[in-house]
């Protein structure tokens, strides 16, 4: 595509303004947040920052990048790290596939490139979790390789510039723009570039009312010049929200709590969670009975002496409401606390666990029912 239509308004590859490169990176060196990854060219500590950053704000993944540098400083100690240990140190940042899709790449480039991360944009591509952002971002910020990063605030950026009108969550809207970034780039200064056009979508070409008219690139940007600020980027699709009810049982024994994991392909695959039944409505405390004989404790006699609920957990396509039940059973088959791991009370706090049992867990709920201080 050669020639970009907006409204009654042409712009070509050839009279694109390049200046606007110029003058975002004016901007960032005078308005950047100092960020530690901005004071190294080490890929490694690039690529953790941007896989910790992707999903979530900066304020919420700096303290998990300082930890995670903190406890693997290269990329060795992170592949011969035990994943358990990596999704303690993730615990809480959500989109848990990360940190595993982390754990594999690090143990390809120490088995595959020697311990060296690759040093090119499509070599980065091969890398487990890598996809076409990561690639760019480590290419251009640690190797200067001229490839424009095209990341949610570059989008919103993009498509003001342009008055992209088009749904941006269409795989052929998403072409163009990025095909607009890389023709936008500082070949001279890719690094710079794009940490400057990433920083002023963060900063200043914000989702909802920015200051256009401080803006260095307004004599530029067609949304301004047309009044669509508001409106760009446009998305057509809405998310679809399922609701699930998720009902714990908590179960004390010996100065211990019974944990399983989470092993199948679901939210927070790899976790510690407490034994688990999944029911179609929320359950309240006097349909306790007829859920236990309905999933498999029939006959086994219990007494329920703690319930808490619902808790809302809200996930990006899930709201969870979340019962927490104390169970003291009186007696429980060796068959069935097979399937479930015992930890000692002073060292549940080892295991990897969702944010929301983590978060009960600290509740004096859960502390005056268990005696437990973790």
């Amino acid at each position: 595509m050669n020639i970009f239509v907006v409204k009654n308004y042409c712009v070509s590859k050839s009279n694109m303004d390049r200046n606007i490169s110029n003058e975002l990176i004016e901007w960032y060196i005078h308005h950047k947040r100092a960020l530690p990854w901005r004071d190294t060219s080490d890929p490694y500590y690039i690529w953790v920052s941007e896989i910790i950053l992707q999903q979530t704000r900066v304020q919420q993944g700096l303290p998990y990048y300082l930890r995670f540098i903190e406890e693997f400083s290269n990329i060795n100690f992170l592949a011969e790290a035990p994943l358990e240990r990596i999704l303690k140190l993730w615990q809480g940042l959500g989109y848990y596939s990360r940190a595993r899709n982390m754990h594999i790449a690090a143990k390809q480039i120490v088995e595959n490139y020697n311990g060296q991360f690759p040093a090119s944009y499509k070599e980065l591509l091969l890398l487990k979790g890598v996809g076409e952002y990561t690639a760019a971002a480590v290419a251009s910020l640690a190797y200067n390789e001229p490839v424009a990063v095209v990341d949610g605030n570059v989008v919103r950026v993009i498509s003001r510039l342009f008055a992209i009108q088009n749904p941006v969550d269409k795989t052929s809207v998403i072409k163009e723009i990025k095909e607009l970034a890389n023709n936008l780039l500082a070949f001279n200064r890719p690094a710079m570039h794009n940490q400057a056009i990433m920083e002023f979508g963060a900063l200043h070409c914000v989702p909802v009312k920015p200051d256009c008219f401080s803006c260095p690139v307004n004599g530029k940007c067609l949304a301004f010049k047309f009044k669509l600020v508001e409106s760009i980027p446009y998305k057509k699709s809405k998310i679809s929200i399922k609701t699930r009810f998720f009902n714990y049982l908590v179960i004390h024994e010996n100065e211990g709590i019974f944990f399983q994991k989470r092993s199948t392909n679901d939210i927070w695959e790899g976790l510690y969670e407490f034994p688990l039944i999944v029911t179609e409505e929320q359950i309240n405390p006097e349909n306790i009975p007829g859920m236990m004989i309905s999933n498999g404790f029939e006959g086994i006699p219990f007494e329920t002496i703690g319930f808490m609920g619902p808790v809302k957990h809200i996930l990006t396509h899930q709201h969870l409401q979340v019962n927490f039940i104390h169970v003291k059973f009186g007696n429980l088959s060796t068959n069935l606390k097979s399937k479930w791991v015992w930890k000692e009370l002073d060292k549940i706090q080892e295991l990897a666990v969702p944010r929301v049992i983590d978060k009960y867990m600290q509740s004096p709920v859960f502390r005056n029912i268990t005696g437990c201080n973790c």
